[in-house]
């Protein structure tokens, strides 16, 4: 007979390491690009936003996927991975929202796959394989 139980958490584990390896792509490359830093900063100034905000990329693109990857404080790390996927789309992709790609596929595909899986975590949490189960 099957384990229902461990084949869910199996899949946690799967859904918490895809969309953290993913992720920590994204805060390393902006780790050794100083420029990335300063371009956000600006894209915050615009809206009236100070540019301090811009080390909060950091938080949501590398400190949140280690929280997810180990499973310590999973929803809290899906979640910061979802506000950090409303600044950017807020502040760089507002106007590609109800667009397709050259290919015919949804315009922000990407940004939607890590708004959902992080919000799929948020609400089901890390499973029993982790560090600090939820």
């Amino acid at each position: 007979m099957l384990n229902s139980a461990l084949y869910d958490d199996a899949g946690k584990l799967v859904l918490r390491l895809t969309l953290g390896v993913l992720m920590l792509f994204h805060g390393f490359a902006k780790l050794g690009n100083g420029g990335s830093l300063n371009w956000i900063a600006g894209q915050l100034a615009d809206v009236g936003l100070p540019g301090f905000i811009a080390y909060g990329v950091y938080v949501g693109e590398i400190v949140a996927p280690l929280m997810i990857i180990a499973g310590a404080y999973c929803r809290i790390g899906a979640a910061i991975i979802i506000l950090n996927m409303m600044f950017a789309v807020g502040l760089a992709h507002v106007a590609e929202l109800f667009m397709r790609n050259q290919h015919g596929g949804y315009a922000l595909e990407l940004h939607a796959f890590y708004t959902f899986t992080a919000l799929t975590l948020a609400l089901t949490g890390s499973g029993r394989f982790a560090v600090k189960p939820d």
